[in-house]
């Protein structure tokens, strides 16, 4: 785990956010006291839209797949099409999954929601711990210990603040294996982005986003927008914490 927030292994005890908040209109809540501006029922308040385009997308690798032989039956929507033996994506499609997740993870921090990263392999772990420690959030890109969710008040030995959102850069602990986490989050109904190849299983992620997870130029482009989105949200906390004094 790395963070630049006061929080050591999630173990404080705070109080937890319910978020009952879709892309589509947004409900009043009350933070800080105060009523939240009405501005938040704008489908897209935190403007992700503008993080990334189509060819963005393209120019970070996203449309590459597998070979066609590894195909997962439930990727199948998200294709667009197969070249040299290779599945491509269509990118239309993961953009608006993506923008779907961003606004997500938005909404999230602006709500001061913890939010994990999570990555299986060595190769492009310091790109997401980098991420997460910029952006004041948490990174896990080891070996899953199970329970860590499932059973935290007996792992850590005290009571323990789950994620409010959990992203998952890749889905996979090897080429057949899901990621335990991913199992983990959904018996504990902690909400989960998951970038997803065509060789995955999306059915367990709450916000899938079609794309190739094994670039580390993807990898990079994921973190960046993520990030981006995160600091949206915290920004306009502080904005609205601030105009609140007032």
């Amino acid at each position: 785990m790395m963070a630049s927030r006061p929080i050591l292994h999630l173990r404080y005890i705070l109080p937890r956010i319910n978020l009952k908040y879709s892309t589509a209109i947004q409900p009043s809540e009350v933070i800080e006291g105060k009523q939240e501006t009405a501005d938040l029922k704008h489908p897209d308040y935190f403007n992700v839209r503008n993080l990334f385009t189509v060819n963005d997308l393209f120019e970070a690798r996203v449309h590459y797949g597998h070979k066609i032989g590894s195909l997962d039956e439930r990727m199948s929507q998200y294709i667009y099409g197969n070249r040299l033996g290779h599945l491509i994506f269509d990118l239309d499609i993961t953009a608006e999954y993506l923008r779907q997740a961003l606004n997500i993870t938005a909404h999230t921090a602006y709500r001061d929601g913890v939010i994990l990263f999570f990555l299986r392999g060595a190769q492009n772990a310091h790109i997401v711990e980098k991420a997460a420690l910029e952006c004041g959030e948490f990174a896990h890109t080891r070996f899953w210990r199970g329970g860590i969710f499932t059973n935290a008040n007996k792992q850590f030995g005290e009571a323990t603040r789950l994620p409010d959102l959990c992203i998952f850069f890749n889905t996979l602990n090897n080429v057949l294996i899901q990621h335990t986490a991913i199992r983990d989050a959904a018996k504990m109904a902690i909400a989960t982005i998951g970038v997803v190849d065509t060789n995955c299983n999306p059915n367990l992620i709450t916000y899938p986003v079609p794309g190739n997870d094994d670039s580390p130029v993807a990898i990079q482009f994921y973190c960046k927008v993520f990030k981006s989105a995160i600091l949206l949200g915290k920004e306009k906390r502080k904005e609205h914490h601030n105009r609140n004094k007032q």
